[in-house]
């Protein structure tokens, strides 16, 4: 988006100091990784622990294995914590009219889309189960 704007910019004739930067791949690079780790700073922990007061954790079988328990309670649905961190730079500094660009958001999202999925369905599972008494076991 921001990158159309300052082509926009750069077409118009306008005299706004700086807009050849965003020409450069590795100037909207350092942009894009500066503003994806902002994002997943400020609001990442913020997700987890979100997700850990409504109780969306991972169950852990018992194996005997040592350290297993550790994972227990452990938010299943952090994955979202890094789709938006790499999914806003991308849509605000890159070249949209590239087919790989595009390619790599569509992937991006339906890859998010099967992950949710994912980890609702195992959530809804296991709720049923609670609620029916019965043990919830992954299958």
């Amino acid at each position: 988006m921001l990158y159309h704007l300052f082509d926009w910019f750069k077409q118009q004739k306008h005299t706004l100091s700086g807009k050849w930067t965003f020409e450069f791949i590795t100037f909207r690079v350092l942009l894009a990784m500066l503003l994806s780790l902002v994002i997943a700073t400020l609001f990442g922990r913020r997700l987890i622990n979100y997700l850990r007061r409504k109780q969306v954790g991972e169950s852990v079988r018992d194996l005997g294995l040592a350290g297993e328990q550790s994972k227990k309670g452990t938010p299943t649905m952090g994955v979202s914590s890094s789709f938006f961190p790499s999914l806003i730079p991308t849509l605000l500094f890159a070249n949209l009219h590239k087919v790989y660009i595009r390619l790599m958001i569509i992937s991006t999202v339906w890859l998010g889309i099967i992950g949710f999925l994912d980890d609702y369905l195992k959530l809804r599972a296991k709720r049923i189960a609670q609620e029916q008494g019965v043990p919830y076991k992954k299958g």
